[in-house]
Order: C-alpha cells, then structure tokens, then sequence
C-alpha cells in the first residue's frame, strides 16, 4: 500500500509539469501570450539542440558545476565539523552562535562586490561565493540536529570514556544526520542560485553568464534554457540527496 501511495505521489510529481508545459505552449501557439517575452516550449527545446550542438550548453554547466563543487566543499566540510563541535560544547555554542547569528541574514548576494574586491575575478571569487551559501544551512542545521539529539546518549558516550572524537563519530554525527542531509538540500539550492548571480557578473561562462549574455543580445530562448538547466540541476539533487538520505538514514525515511 506504502508503495502504491509512493507511485501514486511520483506519477502527480512527472504530470502536473508536463500539464504546465502543454498549456504553455497552447497559449504560445494561439497567442494567448506575447512569444517575444514567453517562447512556448517547443521553441526552447529547439535551442537546446542548437546549444548542444554547438558545445555552448555542456561547456557553461560543467564551468557552472565544478564551481557550485568546490564551494560545497570549501563551505560545507567546515560547516559540517564547526555544527557538530557546536552541538557537543556549550561554551563554544555559546561564543560563536552570536556571530552566525548576526551574519546569517545578510543577503549572499550583497556580499558579491566585496568578494570580488577581496578575491578578484577569478574562479575564487565564484567558488567562495557558493562556499558561503553552503556554510550557513550546513552549520545551523547540524548544530540543531546536536542540540535536540537526547543527552542520554552523549552520557552514555561520556560513560564509557569515549574520546571526543568517538563522541562525534559514533554518536553525534549519526544522530544528526536527517537535521545534516536537510542542510545539505537548502545548502545546495543557494548554491546554485549564488553560482548563478556570480557568473552574471564576473565570468566568462557558466550558466549564469549565458543567462545574462543572452539578456544583452536579446536572445530569449537562451535565457529560458538557462534558467530551465538550473531548474533540472535543482531537481536532480533533490533526487540524489533524497536517495543518499534513503541509504544513509533508513530508519527515517521508512518512518
């Protein structure tokens, strides 16, 4: 039955989109609505093929990719380590929560000119930007996960003198773990929506520089492929995050 409602909710997830698509490109082809602006589907499929074919469309993802993992990396790892320590230890909480606290809600974004004053115009820059989008979801989620973990195993642990780096791999992390892969998922969502801003400005490729050169020639469909790549991007992690989280964390995901 479990398996049946699963299917059942998947096939909703694959028809409700395509439904979209289809009345989008009945109110492009009875021009219900202006194609200059609102290219029906079929017309952004047909720029695919021109992109692929040209090589545009895989050299800009792939720049945009090994950019967004590398700043996973550089901002998660950190995030991920920093979380757990701050979960385990009251006075480091103590101390540094404030600090997240206070730059947390600065937007990303608004941090992009003096990125690029610090690191300049290179790859840094753009991997740096992603790295801090990365850290805040990571290391607030993970500390989260820490602090509602029932003490009584962080007692036990402490019990049997187990050292702190037993403490962190045996009990803090696994316990953890579904608050983690949760920060994970947010950490890759801003990832791709800062990596996307940053090329705009600063890059030569990338899916954001051909959504913004697309916008400077006034080519259209360009821009609804590079804003449709993005959307793929985000869906397919969500997959694969979905699918680690179901290996990793089975007891939840069966709950």
């Amino acid at each position: 039955m479990n398996h049946g409602l699963k299917g059942y909710e998947r096939a909703i997830g694959i028809l409700t989109p395509l439904l979209l698509l289809l009345l989008w490109e009945a109110a492009g082809r009875f021009q219900l609505i202006d194609v200059r602006f609102f290219p029906p589907p079929s017309s952004i499929v047909h720029q695919i093929g021109v992109l692929l074919a040209s090589g545009e469309l895989v050299h800009n993802t792939l720049a945009s990719l090994r950019r967004l993992a590398l700043g996973m990396l550089l901002g998660g790892v950190p995030a991920l380590l920093l979380g757990l320590a701050m979960g385990i230890s009251r006075p480091l909480r103590a101390a540094i929560d404030p600090l997240i606290s206070a730059t947390y809600p600065i937007p990303k974004s608004a941090i992009l000119p003096l990125v690029l004053l610090i690191f300049g115009l290179g790859e840094f820059s753009k991997v740096v930007m992603v790295a801090l989008g990365a850290f805040y979801p990571i290391v607030i989620n993970t500390m989260v996960g820490v602090v509602n973990l029932d003490r009584i195993y962080l007692d036990v642990g402490h019990n049997f003198r187990a050292s702190r780096w037993q403490v962190f791999r045996t009990i803090a992390l696994p316990g953890a773990l579904p608050s983690i892969m949760a920060g994970i998922k947010l950490a890759a969502g801003m990832g791709l929506i800062l990596i996307a801003i940053s090329e705009m400005v600063a890059s030569d490729d990338g899916i954001g520089f051909m959504i913004w050169n697309a916008w400077q020639v006034l080519t259209v469909d360009t821009m609804y492929v590079g804003l449709l790549v993005i959307a793929i991007l985000g869906f397919v992690f969500s997959i694969v995050l979905d699918e680690i989280e179901r290996r990793l964390i089975p007891w939840k995901t069966n709950a």
